[in-house]
């Protein structure tokens, strides 16, 4: 079984225990959530009319007088279950501003929208070991795929780890920046003016922050050119990908942020990469697919700084690094760079991100058009729950529709979240479980999907 005795004798414990099928059924509710939050309390469904009690629920008769729902974290690598949840959402989410998705309130008009793949990158803070296509680093290697040397300073004393921890701080910031000169950019191509651009087109995005090797931040961005009433217009005609990715080139290389200094800390301009990736995505001919530019957007949806080595929880006290044995050297000279500046730029808050090597931005963020939002698709889950908790309590699915033909009264309190260690055991299995039929159903979808008949992401 590969346990230890201490997990070996919860887990017969839990097995064991009173309910333990509805413990069971809780965690397979929850997606094999490995961070579950508990609740205690109960819900009152009455009719609105006639007051008369129609259903009651209390977690008195849960296992442990609990109720155990997902944590909802987004980071794979402390829920891979609610992870997997999130990146589907983001999938959905951004091939709906591709393809279109009426049940996400995208016409499918917008696949012929003109749109692009950028990817935008951090500039260079110092030579560091990479595997270029001469195949040999400077240090004179070739260095294999998986080298955990990869992206780290061939010289540590000469390396920016400064500039690197406040380029990453002010990515957000850049990135808003951008969005503002590319918007100056489309209408000079377009021959009029920033005002008037908003009455005849609208750009749109979607984008997702990745870290490198490095441990620079950088940016995948999917951008669409829409009609002055979003996507449910068309582009006027003069809307092409070919002036969209100039302005975007042009937009890239305008942002400048200046950050003073202080003391030992020289003033510095910020600015993105020289690296302005540009692609056209399409199904006709083009080799970008709106399948794989979606699925590669989720798939950093869930990631953080993991890549670098990082931990993935605040840090409290320098000192608590030295806990970390396995933290990579260019990592741990990141956070203590954040901890150094922190006193010069306390506006920033560098510390405080330290462990996300001084990144505060979100990770996934899109303009208000570009497609349907997060609260959108948990609440069709939510719907969807609720229908199902209803048809097993023997109500009409549509009970609390909107003639408002009942009120549910309900009172939560918080009661403590996590497994024990017989616990995250079972919950991990029954997650495998999860997984493993999801991926089964997805293979399955994707032979249809060749044949016009699926979809690639469940």
């Amino acid at each position: 079984m590969g346990t230890d005795p201490l997990t070996l004798a919860d887990l017969l414990r839990v097995a064991s225990a009173p309910g333990f099928e509805r413990w069971q059924e809780q965690i397979r509710r929850t997606g094999g959530c490995s961070d579950p939050i508990h609740l205690s309390g109960a819900t009152v469904t009455r009719d609105a009319r006639s007051g008369e009690v129609l259903h009651t629920y209390s977690t008195e008769a849960e296992p442990g007088g609990r109720l155990r729902v997902a944590c909802g974290n987004r980071r794979a690598s402390r829920c891979p279950s609610c992870a997997w949840t999130y990146a589907g959402d983001a999938y959905h989410l951004i091939r709906a501003g591709l393809t279109g998705d009426t049940r996400m309130g995208v016409p499918d008009r917008v696949r012929v929208h003109p749109g692009v793949f950028v990817t935008l990158t951090a500039p260079s803070f110092g030579p560091v070991h990479n595997r270029p296509e001469s195949g040999r680093c400077r240090c004179g290697s070739a260095h294999a795929e998986d080298d955990p040397g990869l992206g780290t300073a061939l010289d540590p004393t000469r390396y920016d780890y400064a500039g690197a921890v406040l380029w990453n701080n002010h990515a957000g910031e850049l990135w808003r920046r951008f969005t503002t000169y590319l918007r100056r950019e489309v209408a000079a191509r377009a021959g009029t003016s920033q005002r008037a651009l908003r009455d005849v087109c609208r750009i749109a995005f979607g984008k997702v922050a990745e870290f490198q090797k490095r441990g620079a931040i950088h940016f995948h961005a999917i951008v669409r050119l829409d009609g002055p009433d979003g996507p449910d217009s068309t582009p006027p005609p003069w809307a092409s990908t070919g002036l969209l990715g100039d302005a975007i080139r042009a937009a890239a290389s305008r942002v400048a942020l200046a950050v003073t200094g202080s003391g030992d800390v020289p003033a510095r301009v910020l600015r993105w990469g020289e690296q302005v990736d540009v692609r056209a995505i399409g199904t006709d001919g083009q080799e970008l697919t709106e399948q794989a530019v979606a699925a590669y957007v989720a798939k950093y949806a869930t990631k953080a700084a993991e890549s670098t080595g990082t931990v993935d929880r605040r840090i409290g006290e320098l000192s608590e690094l030295d806990k970390r044995p396995g933290l990579p050297a260019h990592t741990r000279r990141l956070i203590e760079a954040c901890h150094a500046l922190d006193e010069t730029y306390p506006d920033r808050k560098l510390w405080a991100w330290a462990h996300m090597l001084g990144f505060r931005g979100h990770f996934l963020t899109k303009s208000r058009r570009y497609s349907s939002t997060f609260g959108e698709r948990r609440q069709v889950r939510a719907d969807f729950r609720a229908r199902q908790e209803r048809r097993a309590s023997g109500l009409p699915e549509d009970l609390g529709g909107p003639d408002g033909s009942a009120l549910v009264l309900a009172h939560w309190t918080y009661a403590g979240h996590g497994h024990s260690p017989g616990e995250s055991w079972l919950a991990a299995s029954i997650a495998r479980d999860i997984r493993e039929n999801r991926e089964t159903a997805r293979e399955a979808l994707a032979e249809l999907d060749e044949h016009g008949n699926g979809e690639e992401w469940i």
